[in-house]
């Protein structure tokens, strides 16, 4: 049987803490998740993005992630792609801040 989780990401500790730095650093990770859009429209263009978000974007907005257009369209691909892209995106997300030179250890302890 299946376990289930609270939240759609629960089930991969690499994409909790993604979103868990997300959360905590909105401001200072804001240009990562646009980078991560921009990468997506790259592959599947503008408009497949926006009509997809159209589609799927909440409609009281309640969670932390909706109160920014860009974290809740990047959160939101992140939530609807197979796991094992989940984890490949979190990957590069970790890979970038860690090349960029933002110690992410650091962040983590600073919480």
């Amino acid at each position: 049987m299946a376990q289930k989780y609270k939240r759609w990401y629960d089930h991969d500790p690499l994409l909790v803490e993604v979103m868990e730095l997300l959360r905590n650093f909105q401001d200072d990770l804001r240009d990562q998740a646009e980078i991560f859009l921009k990468k997506i429209e790259d592959h599947v263009g503008k408009e497949a993005i926006e009509s997809f978000y159209e589609k799927v974007k909440p409609v009281n907005g309640n969670r932390w992630y909706d109160q920014d257009p860009v974290l809740s369209r990047a959160v939101e691909l992140l939530r609807v792609v197979p796991q094992d892209i989940q984890r490949q995106a979190s990957e590069n997300f970790l890979k970038s801040l860690k090349d960029q030179g933002i110690d992410v250890d650091f962040i983590k302890s600073s919480e």
